[in-house]
C-alpha cells in the first residue's frame, strides 16, 4: 500500500513539472542560470549540492523548485523526490515517449560526434530535426536533450558516451532509440571498462536494446567486430566502402575517391541511380567512417543524392576535431579534441600518408587507460619511429614515463612548458599534427606560431 501511495505522489509530481514544461517553462539544474517562472531541479555531484540554490531558486522567480533532501522545502513549490536525477531521467523519458519518431542513438569509442554532425546537416536538409548539442551525451547531458525536444521533431539523433559497462543500457532506457549506429570498437576508457573486451560488451549495449525493441541498426562493415556483435538484431542495415558503387548488392556501397587532404567519396542516389559526389573538408581517412555513416542513412531516409552531397561539404570540422589550420606558411592538423590509442594510431597513419616539405608531430597524453598506459603510450612511440618528421614533441606524464632513452623526441611536461619549447622555434612550410586528450590543451600552443 505505501509502494502505491509514494507511486501516486510521484506521479502527481511528475504530472505538474512535465506541466510546467508544457506552459513553456525553462528546466534548469544550474543555479546561475534561473529565470522567472523556470523549474529548478536539483541535481548533486561529488563537489556540490543543488539542494541548497533551492531557497536562491524560489527567491529568483522559480515557480517550482525540485529536491531530493527534505530540509530544503520551505513552501508549497517545493517538491520532494527520492533522487533529483533519476526524476530527471524519468521526466525526460516520459517526454521520449510522446513521440512517435525515429530515434537515431549513435555511440562508439571514436568518431561519435563527428558522426551525429554530419548526420544532423544530413537529415535537417528533409526534416525537422533535433539532435545533441556539443557533448551532451552522458547521463544527464541525454535526459536534458530529450526534454528540449520540440514537439515539431520528426527525427532525433542523440549521442551516447559511455566509461564504463551498463552506461548505454541506461542510456537507451531512457531515450528508447529505434535505430542505432556504433560508430566503432577502440581502445578508449580502457581503463573503465576494463579493457577492449570490456568496450565490445559495453558499446553493445545499445545493439542489445535494439535486438530486444525491434530496432534498427546500421553497421559499417569496414569496422572489426561490430557484425558478430549484432548477431541478434533482425533489423541490420548494412554499409561498406567500395570501388564500385552498385545498388544491386545487399550493402550500400560508398566510393572514397580522394583523401588528400580532403575526403571526397561517390555514392548512387535516387531512382534513377544518379552518382554523386561529395568534395568534404574532412581530413583524414579515419573520417571517411564517419562519412559514410551520414550518406547511408540519409539514402535510408530518403533525403536526395543532392541534399546529401550539400550537407557533406557544407560541414566544416570545428571545435579542436581534425581542424586543417593555415598559420603563415605553416599547416595544422588540429585533433585536440580526444587521444586514445586507437584514434592516435588513425591520426598517424593517416599523418604518414601525406606529403609535405617538413613533419613535425606533437602528442599529447592519452588518459583513462589505467594500467594499460604506459604500454599503450610505448607503442604509440614505437609507430613514430617509423615516420620521418623534423621534430617530435610529447606533453604529459604519461608519455614521459614511456620515453626511452633512444627516443628522439622532446619532452614537456605540459603545455606552458611545450610553448617555451616552441617559441624559438623557425619553421616554415611545415605540416604539423596535434594530437591529444581534451585537458591538455595542445590548442594552445598556436598563439605561439601566430606571432
Amino acid at each position: 500500500m505505501l509502494k502505491n501511495v509514494e507511486t501516486f505522489f510521484m506521479d502527481n509530481i511528475l504530472n505538474t513539472v512535465y506541466g510546467k514544461l508544457e506552459e513553456g517553462a525553462d528546466l534548469v539544474t544550474d543555479s546561475r542560470r534561473i529565470t522567472d517562472g523556470c523549474v529548478y531541479l536539483a541535481l548533486k555531484g561529488p563537489r556540490f549540492n543543488g539542494n541548497t540554490f533551492a531557497v536562491e531558486a524560489r527567491e529568483k522567480g522559480a515557480a517550482y523548485v525540485v529536491v531530493d533532501e527534505a530540509n530544503f522545502i520551505i513552501d508549497d513549490k517545493c517538491l520532494l523526490v527520492p533522487d533529483g536525477l533519476k526524476f530527471l531521467q524519468k521526466l525526460a523519458r516520459y517526454h521520449r515517449q510522446q513521440f512517435s519518431i525515429p530515434v537515431i542513438a549513435i555511440t562508439g569509442s571514436n568518431g561519435k560526434t563527428t558522426t551525429k554532425e554530419l548526420l544532423a546537416a544530413v537529415m535537417k536538409s528533409t526534416y525537422a530535426i533535433h539532435f545533441t548539442q556539443g557533448n551532451f551525451n552522458n547521463h544527464i547531458g541525454v535526459p536534458l536533450t530529450l526534454l528540449k525536444m520540440p514537439k515539431e521533431t520528426e527525427v532525433a539523433i542523440i549521442e551516447m558516451g559511455a566509461n564504463h559497462q551498463g552506461e548505454i543500457a541506461a542510456l537507451c532506457e531512457i531515450a528508447e532509440p529505434t535505430h542505432g549506429i556504433i560508430t566503432n570498437i577502440g581502445k578508449a576508457h580502457l581503463e573503465g571498462f576494463g579493457g577492449l573486451e570490456g568496450v565490445k560488451k559495453g558499446k553493445s549495449e545499445l545493439y542489445n536494446y535494439l535486438a530486444n525493441h525491434n530496432g534498427v541498426a546500421f553497421i559499417n562493415r569496414n569496422e572489426k567486430y561490430l557484425e558478430e556483435l549484432a548477431d541478434k538484431i533482425k533489423h541490420k542495415v548494412f554499409y561498406t566502402k567500395s570501388e564500385h558503387p552498385d545498388t544491386a548488392v545487399k550493402d550500400i556501397e560508398i566510393k572514397l575517391t580522394a583523401e588528400q587532404p580532403f575526403l571526397t567519396a561517390e555514392f548512387l542516389s535516387g531512382e534513377a541511380s544518379t552518382l554523386t559526389t561529395a568534395f568534404s573538408a574532412l581530413v583524414g581517412i579515419y573520417n571517411f567512417g564517419n562519412m559514410m555513416t551520414a550518406i547511408a542513412l540519409g539514402k535510408y531516409f530518403k533525403v536526395s543524392g543532392e541534399a546529401i552531397k550539400a550537407a557533406i561539404e557544407g560541414y566544416i570540422p570545428q571545435n579542436n576535431r581534425s581542424e586543417l589550420r593555415k598559420i603563415a606558411s605553416n599547416t595544422f592538423i588540429l585533433d585536440a579534441y580526444n587521444a586514445n590509442p586507437t584514434s592516435t594510431n588513425a591520426a598517424l597513419e593517416n599523418f604518414e600518408k601525406l606529403k609535405a616539405t617538413h613533419k613535425v608531430i606533437i602528442l599529447g597524453d592519452m588518459l583513462e587507460l589505467g594500467k594499460y598506459s604506459k604500454r599503450a603510450h610505448r607503442e604509440i612511440l614505437d609507430r613514430i619511429k617509423a615516420i620521418e618528421t623534423k621534430a617530435v614533441y610529447l606533453v604529459g606524464p604519461n608519455y614521459q614515463a614511456a620515453i626511452l632513452p633512444s627516443d628522439e623526441v622532446h619532452a614537456c611536461s605540459d603545455v606552458d612548458a611545450l610553448k617555451s619549447a616552441l617559441s624559438s622555434n623557425t619553421w616554415e612550410n611545415s605540416l604539423i599534427l596535434l594530437k591529444g586528450s581534451r585537458s591538455i590543451g595542445l590548442e594552445k600552443i598556436l598563439t605561439v606560431f601566430q606571432g
